[in-house]
């Protein structure tokens, strides 16, 4: 779940010991399952609020609580952004059709801790041109987690990301919503802007645990913000692409804590589904 970016609400940053990263990585291990399930189920003709309402048993099957329900009174247990929603979407009785992308954002809550991960699914008709653009935002999630290394900044995250996303393609990076620290809170400092500069911002250390988690528009990057006070449409109604992993920041290399290894499974054993993944 994208935090606003509105500046440090006074909390410390929380640097976590190895065996609060493997509580950590059992919460998101719940994630990483639920929106493999949802992968599983995910077709044309079925709502985001049946999609919810699985997830959410899935969750308190495996012992976890949904994170995202109730949390500033979101009314959901997952996030359910399609098309031109770029995060936030409310699930709701809507139909998914033939053509659409759906991101759908998950955060656990599992003995005191948090797992947050996110992922945009394609049904078979989406066009390339929106394909083209899921690819290269899930390739810039990972140019951003290569760059959690004790030692470098949020700043190396945030360029990594933009720089892949604007100078190497064509497409925007949303400001107004950015990535956040996580731990026994879902959302803790430092934020984790998905553009900014090198060598900039908080300086990593090892025991940090991020959600990295690019917004990544097709066309401009302005967003405006529905009545209902949750969803985060892209002003020119253009698709926009969400992906998210939790990240523990190490010495030698990131540790990430969720995984797609497994919806990925799912996404090929599903036919009303496209793969995402970059072709190089």
């Amino acid at each position: 779940m994208g935090l606003f970016s509105t500046g440090s609400d006074g909390k410390k940053v929380f640097y976590k010991t190895d065996d609060e990263i493997e509580m950590m990585r059992q919460a998101n291990l719940v994630v990483s399952k639920t929106l493999a399930y949802v992968a599983s189920i995910l077709k044309p003709g079925i709502t985001g609020r049946t999609i919810d309402e699985k997830a959410e048993e899935f969750i308190r099957d495996h012992g976890g609580r949904p994170a995202f329900k109730g949390y500033n009174d979101f009314p959901s247990s997952l996030c359910v952004s399609y098309n031109d929603i770029v995060v936030h979407g409310i699930p709701s009785a809507r139909e998914f059709r033939e053509g659409d992308i759906v991101s759908v954002d998950c955060g656990v809550e599992l003995n005191g801790y948090f797992g947050d991960a996110a992922f945009t699914f394609a049904f078979q008709d989406v066009p390339e041109p929106v394909m083209e653009l899921l690819r290269v935002t899930y390739a810039s999630l990972y140019k951003g987690l290569e760059q959690a290394v004790a030692g470098k900044r949020v700043g190396d995250i945030s360029f990594a990301i933009q720089y892949y996303c604007e100078r190497e393609h064509p497409y925007s990076v949303v400001r107004e919503l950015v990535g956040h620290g996580v731990g026994r809170y879902l959302h803790e400092d430092p934020e984790v802007p998905n553009y900014g500069k090198r060598g900039k911002g908080p300086l990593m250390q090892s025991g940090l645990v991020l959600a990295v988690e690019p917004m990544i528009n097709l066309g401009r990057k302005e967003v405006f913000q529905h009545e209902d006070g949750w969803t985060i449409h892209t002003r020119d109604r253009k698709p926009s692409a969400h992906f998210e992993h939790s990240v523990a920041v190490r010495k030698e290399k990131p540790d990430i804590l969720s995984t797609h290894e497994y919806l990925l499974e799912e996404i090929k054993n599903n036919p009303e589904l496209k793969e995402v993944l970059p072709k190089n």
